[in-house]
């Protein structure tokens, strides 16, 4: 019989929830009292892959997490640190005979692990990781050579037909001990930053719940018609949810299937394209994974050396919403307001900066994750990967989206782009739709655009081609 004082730990990281929540769900049945802890990070001031929207989103989290863990007799723990060193802390502490934490998908999380187990094995402790993040693991969905994917359509293919894990039940009472001291629940001071004056979406799972409701019962449904239009809000919304894990993916899947099986057959089809943007989640994941150099360089090692410009005025003027593109600006400055940016205009905007720009993808993927409160070490750089040319099953160098088209196509009364550019507010849409012809702005206080799009479509295609017939 284990000693009556012993305990064991669950390591909150990117699973800020209760429900259905794999290794809370299992240390919980463990018979031990629980010790809950989320372990704050040390950086001060600037980070490259985090920022104060981000961090602003994390602490509400954190709050409603501390909350929901006294409706099961439990008390979050808050420490700051480096996670092996106040972990070991921890265990001495709580007299803790094993460790429970879901297993991180990334190369950072995943050498956090790696430390994590060697302590555990130093000091005697059960080190349980759970697989939580994604509904397969990435060796899940091999080719039928036993190999990873490369293309996202055979995955998906495969990774939909799978069967799916289905949600957990509430976990046990955790009893934690009351001897067990905390810091306070943090705020973005903790970090030396500022809390964001801007439009963040509300966190902590009970917000996450209600989105998720909501989407299903209303938005995806029309995911095949709606869904690319920026000024509507027909997108799901719950990106930032699973990044934090205020929601499972397993039960994203399973209220998605309830909501299939209600559907009409319009109905269906637009869940069957949500369905497919959640296999493009898990398909970046397994990229992620198999080639974690794509952090570091060009996943087709066809473009590595493709000869990027260094950041520039141009490069701040993208970052500022300043580039005289409407379309572009909107985005950015949504970004910027929000930490958060429609998925096709994300699409737009990465294009721009490395087919019109010329700018390393990496100068603007890691702009991104230190804007975004849905920020996704994966999903990022699989995006901005796709956009560039350069990733896997990315878009061919030579498809390079025209700004002004595709305002034309998917926001050709410009409510989006009034909406956030309020200098363009008394702007007829008609002038979002090409380039003024007159040398003029299309108002007062809106720069002209800092480049011509044919002039740099026609530079980046000659970039590229030169550079794969200098490597033949």
């Amino acid at each position: 019989m284990p000693d009556v004082k012993a305990s064991v730990i669950h390591w909150f990281r990117r699973d800020l929830r209760i429900a259905d929540n794999t290794a809370l769900y299992h240390a919980a049945n463990c018979g031990l009292p629980v010790v809950p802890v989320y372990i704050l990070s040390e950086w001060k001031v600037s980070h490259s892959w985090t920022g104060p929207h981000r961090q602003h989103f994390l602490c509400g989290s954190l709050e409603s997490l501390a909350k929901n863990l006294e409706t099961l007799d439990g008390r979050l723990i808050i420490r700051q640190g480096r996670a092996v060193a106040e972990l070991r802390t921890l265990i001495l502490e709580s007299q803790a005979i094993a460790i429970h934490f879901n297993a991180d998908p990334d190369p950072f999380g995943k050498a956090m692990e790696k430390a994590v187990r060697e302590l555990c094995t130093e000091l005697g402790v059960e080190c349980c990781a759970h697989a939580d993040a994604t509904l397969h693991g990435a060796d899940e969905v091999l080719t039928q050579s036993q190999l990873p994917y490369r293309v996202y359509t055979p995955y998906s293919r495969n990774g939909l037909g799978l069967s799916k894990p289905i949600p957990l039940a509430k976990p046990l009472p955790l009893r934690t001990p009351a001897q067990i001291t905390s810091l306070p629940l943090p705020t973005v001071k903790v970090w030396g930053l500022e809390a964001p004056g801007g439009q963040i979406v509300e966190p902590g799972e009970r917000a996450a719940r209600v989105r998720l409701k909501h989407a299903t019962a209303e938005k995806i449904q029309h995911y095949a018609d709606r869904r690319d239009f920026p000024a509507a809000s027909a997108t799901s919304r719950i990106s930032q949810d699973l990044r934090h894990g205020l929601v499972s993916i397993r039960t994203v899947y399973a209220e998605t299937m309830a909501a299939r099986a209600a559907a009409s057959a319009s109905g269906r089809a637009g869940i069957d394209i949500f369905i497919k943007e959640l296999a493009w989640r898990e398909f970046y994941f397994a990229i992620l994974h198999h080639f974690p150099n794509v952090l570091d360089e060009e996943f087709n090692a066809d473009w590595r050396g493709l000869p990027w410009e260094e950041p520039n005025e141009l490069f701040e003027a993208w970052k500022q919403g300043r580039t005289g593109f409407p379309i572009i600006d909107a985005g950015m400055r949504e970004l910027a307001v929000t930490g958060f940016m429609h998925n096709r205009v994300r699409m737009i905007t990465a294009m721009f900066l490395t087919k019109d720009l010329h700018i390393d993808w990496k100068q603007g993927e890691s702009w991104f994750m230190q804007q975004l409160v849905d920020g996704e070490i994966a999903s990022n750089n699989g995006g901005w990967q796709w956009s560039a040319g350069t990733g896997a099953d990315a878009a061919p160098y030579f498809r390079i989206q025209n700004p002004w088209s595709q305002t034309a196509r998917y926001d050709p009364e410009g409510l989006y782009i009034k909406r956030w550019v309020p200098e363009l507010a008394k702007t007829h849409p008609s002038r979002f739709l090409e380039a003024p012809k007159d040398g003029l702005p299309i108002a007062a206080d809106y720069p002209l655009p800092c480049v011509d799009h044919k002039t740099e479509r026609e530079r980046t295609l000659a970039i590229f081609k030169r550079h794969r017939e200098n490597a033949r």
